[in-house]
């Protein structure tokens, strides 16, 4: 069956370009044509402009889907395939402007593993930044698709504009392989997406307990609300930073035992990162919530009515109740 969908699925690529091809020079001869009887060297000109500008695409886009060029990785850093590896990311590596040694004429081993730290810590700089935008995509637009494509685009950012700092010259292909390694590492295949936040509770949980229940006179009673915020936020953060760091250490390996390593290295790191990322975030998210509940609560007390002549016993109590509330709301804010 696979083979046989496959044969067709040529079949019929060889067959629309056979037509497209069929097509266009049709109308083009058509055109010289019309033009020819305007101007002898009309219709020639026309030709080979129409030419020159189908040779073009045809260059442009072959250099957009060219193969990347492709170096054997070494299985150590003592081993002889090293300095042909090395020489590959000297060709390919920009020079950080941050390097003691810029234009030393001598770039070895060690030259690259500085360059490569150097790059390593801007490349930190941007997987925290988007990371943080993240947190709040999670938190308020959970469960939306406006929430799953914003976090989706972000994280495509991330491999981006990592993949941007570690290559002179950006090829298609190799972005997309880039994107496949970096989402085949991710922990999806070892557990489903939904227990995620599982593993990242206990991060949460022992970081922020005793926040919480600070956060209003309820505080205790809020706190799931809260903590399903920061939970939905959080997921959304160690995603983008784990695969920031996988996406940081394809780009800056040397040798096949880094290769080994990167899956738990890389959620080692995002655990690390998710933390000081929700530390900073945490006193916005909180006060931004607790302001919104408190004011959505005096809003909402001050739609009942004081007691009136006439009134009810449970209609005095419930006015009462609500007065009472609103005063420990607004001492409380």
């Amino acid at each position: 069956m696979r083979h046989k969908t496959i044969l067709f699925l040529y079949a019929a690529l060889v067959t629309f370009i056979l037509i497209l091809v069929v097509f266009t020079v049709n109308q083009l001869s058509a055109a010289a044509s019309l033009l020819s009887l305007l101007h002898p060297f009309a219709g020639t000109l026309f030709l080979l402009f129409s030419a020159a500008c189908i040779l073009f695409a045809l260059y442009s886009g072959f250099k957009l889907f060219a193969a990347p060029k492709k170096a054997v990785l070494p299985k150590n850093g003592n081993s002889k395939k090293m300095i042909a590896y090395t020489e590959f990311l000297l060709s390919r590596l920009p020079v950080h402007p941050m390097h003691q040694e810029p234009l030393t004429k001598k770039k070895d081993q060690k030259w690259v593993r500085t360059n490569l730290r150097f790059i390593e810590v801007d490349a930190n700089n941007t997987i925290k930044q988007i990371a943080t935008k993240n947190f709040f995509v999670g938190a308020f637009a959970q469960n939306t698709s406006y929430g799953t494509t914003t976090s989706l685009m972000n994280i495509l950012k991330v491999v981006w504009k990592i993949y941007v700092m570690h290559t002179r010259e950006q090829q298609l292909r190799e972005f997309i392989s880039l994107i496949r390694s970096v989402y085949g590492c991710l922990p999806l295949s070892d557990f489903k997406k939904e227990d995620i936040p599982a593993h990242i509770r206990p991060i949460i949980q022992s970081s922020f307990s005793n926040t919480l229940s600070t956060l209003l006179p309820a505080g205790n009673l809020l706190s799931p609300f809260f903590l399903n915020l920061f939970i939905a936020g959080s997921t959304n953060t160690y995603l983008t930073c784990l695969a920031g760091i996988i996406a940081t250490r394809h780009c800056q390996i040397m040798t096949e035992e880094d290769k080994k390593e990167i899956i738990q290295q890389s959620m080692f790191e995002a655990s690390f990162m998710l933390k000081e990322i929700v530390r900073e975030c945490n006193p916005i998210l909180s006060v931004t919530i607790s302001q919104a509940v408190k004011k959505a609560g005096i809003e909402s007390l001050d739609t009942i009515h004081p007691p009136s002549t006439g009134s009810g016993m449970a209609q005095d109590i419930v006015s009462h109740l609500a007065s009472s509330l609103k005063n420990m709301l607004k001492d409380n804010g």
